[in-house]
């Protein structure tokens, strides 16, 4: 058996000048942020549709409960307005901070990181498409919650339409937060552990009134980011919104949005490589 060297083979000069990097970038080119957003977002929002479907409407129905109960001692007033806007925020603080911590600690425990690993995708994309898909399970529990809420306590629907901007935003910030819990607990059980407690945060410092808590509480409250999403929600319900703070908290929302993804997104980056 002879050997050919592999200089006399067509295209080996091409190899040899850097033909290599050229072949590899021909063969597996790395796709776009936006595409591949959209098409993570796809693929999450469908594989979740069946399961989370049941865990939404756990979620709708215990800001309901919570409502409910809290009539029995709020009669109206101030106090009725952060009970309504808590309690409809608390269901996105259930799916975006909560399930989305035990999804990617999962992810993370059973090597589902790999399979995104493989592909020639941006992480950034990877960690936005599932925190949309989830996000996105938050709005019609978060309406319903709403209406039954002003229903309940005699409060306005007239600006119902700022959830639309409430949702998204607050739900970024949470979303950020749930991704990165799951993506830095070592333990998928401690992943569920940390969303427990963010949510549990969510409820109890956004649905009580500010006003009958101490005052340690209420500085804990303000480094909560959905807080700000309840402010924003809570200030439409006046006869004159003053619109400048509803766009101050909106703002809040939406600059912590901003910081929690990117740590999401560098968490997942760390966590890919081992």
């Amino acid at each position: 058996m002879s050997v050919v060297p592999a200089g006399v083979l067509p295209g080996a000069a091409a190899l040899d000048d850097g033909g290599a990097g050229d072949a590899a970038a021909v063969l597996g080119p790395r796709a776009r942020l936006w595409p591949s957003l959209v098409a993570v977002y796809r693929a999450q929002l469908s594989r979740a549709r069946v399961a989370r479907i049941p865990l939404l409407f756990v979620a709708t129905f215990q800001s309901v409960g919570i409502m409910i109960m809290m009539r029995g001692v709020v009669s109206g007033g101030g106090e009725a307005e952060s009970v309504v806007a808590g309690a409809s925020i608390v269901v996105v603080a259930y799916v975006a901070l909560n399930l989305l911590a035990q999804y990617f600690g999962q992810l993370r425990a059973t090597g589902g990181l790999d399979h995104y690993a493989t592909l020639p995708v941006p992480p950034a994309a990877v960690v936005l498409g599932a925190a949309g898909a989830y996000a996105s399970f938050t709005v019609p529990g978060t309406i319903v919650t709403a209406v039954f809420g002003c229903t309940l306590f005699g409060l306005p629907l007239a600006n119902l339409w700022v959830l639309l901007a409430v949702i998204p935003l607050a739900g970024a910030a949470l979303s950020g937060l749930g991704a990165a819990c799951g993506l830095l607990a070592p333990r998928p059980e401690l992943a569920t552990l940390l969303g427990q407690l963010g949510m549990s945060a969510a409820l109890l410092l956004g649905v009580l009134p500010a006003g009958r808590m101490p005052e340690p509480v209420r500085l804990a409250r303000d480094l909560l980011p959905s807080t700000y999403g309840v402010e924003a929600y809570a200030r439409t319900f006046a006869t004159h919104p003053d619109w400048a703070f509803v766009a101050g908290d909106l703002t809040v929302c939406a600059g912590v949005g901003v910081v929690s993804l990117a740590l999401a997104t560098w968490a997942y980056r760390r966590a890919a490589v081992r």
